[in-house]
């Protein structure tokens, strides 16, 4: 099994972290209100990164680092991903 960690665009402009085996599955909750607490009427959400990990352990390993991240790096990591400037 690969485990993800992604970063959500929520409407207010934030981003949200986590995990998820299915990272398509896990944004359709949080678009439906059966996501995160945080996620809830932050509406419209998109996905803004996703990252293979190689396991469950990996995955919250680097989600932890992610939320360490100040924003313009997360901005940055996103942009990289994205191949915006």
């Amino acid at each position: 099994m690969t485990w993800f960690v992604y970063l959500v665009r929520c409407g207010d402009g934030t981003l949200y972290c986590g995990i998820a085996l299915d990272v398509a599955a896990r944004l359709e909750q949080h678009r439906a209100g059966r996501g995160a607490k945080y996620t809830r009427g932050r509406g419209p959400l998109e996905l803004a990164y996703q990252e293979a990990c190689g396991s469950k352990t990996e995955a919250l390993r680097r989600e932890r680092s992610l939320k360490r991240m100040k924003r313009p790096a997360k901005e940055a990591l996103v942009a990289g991903a994205t191949g915006r400037p």
